[in-house]
């Protein structure tokens, strides 16, 4: 049983590897200049799906049923519309805010990047004032709220395969709270993983602004593919 377990620890974590989890992630974490922000975006965005997961899986497990499949097609093609819109508001920022970077330093500490927007000025007429900037540390509810939508739309595989394999309810209920586990842990690496050539190309902006588009266009596509699959 405890390999069982273990098992379920690990299938979540290839579980945020999945397409549609990295295309919501990518676009989330491609507004964010930190990465420290990214790997707590990826978390945050497990937490979510975990609560879920464990949410659905635990009705599921007590009421020994799984979830309708008409219901699943719902939650996969609201997934897909999510993808669409996600990716489109990374390029409406990427075309709005006309961003570029620059380096500066807080006092005595190290010199680092930060981004800039122009947006609504003319390009001749920029004033050092106006770099001014904040370090955010809001939480990022955002990603909390996708989190629980891709858990709502993940929770009827998992539920299936738990009621088939699992002896009993209570370990049901931890192999799917360990599956969670795996996947807020499997999110923070890939966060950090696609936060890692944007923190590196902040000195190029065209370079990453140029990610910044193909991961908008990307994420629409999936979107688009999801939805044309569920209709």
């Amino acid at each position: 049983m405890t390999t069982i377990l273990m098992l379920g620890f690990f299938l979540g974590m290839r579980h945020a590897l999945e397409a549609d989890h990295i295309a919501a992630v990518a676009s989330l974490t491609s507004q964010n200049l930190s990465l420290k922000n990214a790997v707590r975006t990826g978390v945050v965005w497990g937490a979510g799906h975990t609560v879920m997961l464990f949410l659905f899986g635990s009705i599921a497990l007590l009421l020994n049923n799984t979830i309708p499949q008409a219901m699943s097609d719902w939650l996969e093609f609201a997934v897909g519309v999510m993808l669409v819109v996600l990716g489109a508001d990374v390029l409406r920022r990427l075309i709005r805010d006309r961003i570029h970077f620059h380096t500066h330093r807080h006092g005595g500490d190290v010199e680092h990047f930060h981004a800039h927007s122009h947006r609504g000025e003319k390009a001749a007429r920029v004033h050092p004032v106006q770099h001014a900037h904040e370090h955010s540390s809001a939480f990022p509810l955002r990603a909390f709220l996708i989190g629980l939508m891709h858990g709502m739309a993940g929770s009827a595989v998992l539920i299936v395969l738990t009621l088939q394999t699992m002896a009993s309810i209570w370990t049901g209920m931890v192999y799917i709270l360990l599956f969670g586990v795996g996947s807020i842990i499997g999110m923070a690496v890939l966060s950090m993983i696609i936060a890692v050539p944007i923190q590196k190309t902040r000195s190029m902006t065209w370079l990453h602004n140029g990610l910044q588009g193909l991961i908008g266009t990307l994420t629409i596509g999936l979107g688009v593919v999801t939805v044309l699959s569920h209709v």
